[in-house]
């Protein structure tokens, strides 16, 4: 199983317009919960957990916001593209405006760490990137990032991502 049987059209939201990172983060609980049928409270005050941790920001613009959830039935995959690029307290200081949501069931935490990693992997690539920041249509995004992880030859494990997980 990959992160691309998690992740199609619908798991993309181009153009959100969140003012901050906490907005953003709030945004995306909003639209977990309604895909994963747990309360949006529950999945924002996970991913700020994770947050305080340290950023998940990958640089180069990408962000990588991702948690456990027990008793979460399936993962959810999102991928939002902002309008407006904003700080999430990057390493390399670059503003996020690729951001992929990465909800996993506690007791596959194995499972996570591969997302993780495939999604990490995918997104090595400058083109990639440029072609979703580019991107038309949801399906146009979904596409690119299926075709990012088919194409990854890598063992994508972010090292080259100046902040890790």
């Amino acid at each position: 199983m990959t992160i691309t049987d998690h992740f199609s059209t619908s798991s993309v939201i181009l153009d959100a317009a969140p003012g901050n990172k906490a907005a953003l983060l709030d945004q995306l609980a909003a639209e977990a919960a309604g895909r994963s049928g747990r309360p949006a409270p529950e999945i924002l005050e996970a991913l700020q957990a994770r947050e305080k941790i340290g950023s998940t920001a990958l640089g180069r613009g990408v962000a990588l916001p991702h948690t456990e959830l027990a008793d979460l039935a399936a993962p959810v995959v999102l991928f939002a593209r902002l309008q407006r690029a904003v700080d999430f307290d990057a390493r390399d200081d670059e503003p996020v405006d690729l951001v992929f949501l990465a909800l996993w069931p506690a007791s596959n935490r194995k499972g996570l760490l591969a997302a993780m990693a495939e999604i990490c992997g995918a997104l090595r690539d400058p083109q990639s990137l440029r072609r979703l920041r580019g991107a038309k249509t949801p399906d146009d995004a979904a596409h690119i990032f299926i075709q990012a992880v088919a194409q990854d030859e890598d063992d994508g494990d972010c090292n080259d991502a100046p902040s890790g997980f």
